[in-house]
């Protein structure tokens, strides 16, 4: 399914969390593995309290080793520096990934707060608002590489199927990890309408709140359709409609069904400001500590 895999990796131990995950997929969807290190112009002399590889030889010899003690035989796993100094790491990264042309790329957005707050900013936000590859976001609260496993996979889908493009990538891994899908989908409460909705609502309230009622519906209808199908080709799946705030109510349905990965997919916008403000999915990713699929989807025209 991925004709390669991307893994940017700064030097960190919190940045090689991503690592058990690389080498999980990798094997599962006999997909190569390319590590990325990118030598930054003026860059600090530590990140996150570890010494900055910023010299050509040094970054390469360090790709080389975890290259070697990441993969196993199986996997085609290569490296490569950007030693040509950049003041833009996320560009840099962008452009490689333009180059690679991978099928997935594998990011940590780190644990702790106020590095997690710049590292996802500057880079995860950037990167999956830019390019059109598959871009799973891991969390780690601390640098521990824990094994990666899926055994549940929660499927948040629109009531109307718009974001089902999700749908078939969340197929393919369920069923290299023989995992169960739960999918979910969440109509919002009268109360929780943002927009123009909310500013629709409180003129003509019993109307939205009839619509509401005609979107559970159709999302019944929706989620048995994919149920029926799910079942036929042999997949373990379970389905849920919930009403709510979208994203609180996925970051819950998540943590207290023990899933092991979210698979979302979200339209990138013209201007990242909008897609952090507005999209349900990189809100989702501020609010929880699984990890996170995200399939961007071709911007909407403004």
């Amino acid at each position: 399914m991925f004709k390669r895999i991307l893994v940017p990796l700064d030097g960190s131990n919190l940045a090689e969390a991503s690592l058990p995950a690389a080498a999980s997929l990798a094997e599962k969807m006999s997909a190569p593995v390319t590590l990325l290190h990118v030598i930054e112009q003026n860059a600090p002399e530590t990140v996150h309290h570890e010494r900055h590889l910023t010299h050509p030889q040094e970054a390469e010899s360090y790709l080389q080793d975890l290259a070697g003690q990441t993969f196993s035989a199986v996997v085609k796993a290569n490296w490569h520096v950007h030693s040509s100094q950049v003041k833009d790491v996320t560009a840099s990264i962008v452009e490689h990934a333009a180059e690679f042309d991978p099928g997935l790329i594998i990011m940590c957005a780190h644990g702790r707060s106020g590095i997690r707050s710049l590292i996802f900013g500057r880079i995860a936000e950037q990167v999956v608002a830019k390019v059109s590859t598959p871009l799973l976001l891991l969390q780690p609260m601390t640098s521990q590489r824990n094994p990666f496993q899926l055994r549940r996979i929660l499927l948040p889908l629109d009531s109307e199927s718009v974001h089902d493009d999700s749908f078939s990538l969340a197929k393919i891994l369920a069923k290299a990890y023989d995992a169960e899908l739960s999918l979910l989908c969440v109509i919002p409460t009268f109360s929780t309408l943002r927009g123009d909705e909310a500013a629709t609502s409180t003129i003509l309230p019993a109307t939205t709140n009839a619509l509401l009622d005609i979107k559970e519906e159709h999302a019944n209808e929706h989620l048995q359709e994919h149920l029926s199908e799910l079942a036929g080709e042999g997949f373990r799946a379970s389905a849920e409609i919930a009403r709510g705030d979208p994203t609180q109510t996925i970051v819950n349905v998540a943590e207290h069904s023990g899933v092991d990965l979210i698979v979302m997919s979200t339209h990138r916008r013209a201007g990242m400001d909008a897609f952090w403000a507005r999209s349900v999915t990189p809100n989702v990713a501020r609010r929880t500590r699984i990890p996170l699929l995200i399939i961007p989807l071709p911007p909407r025209s403004q």
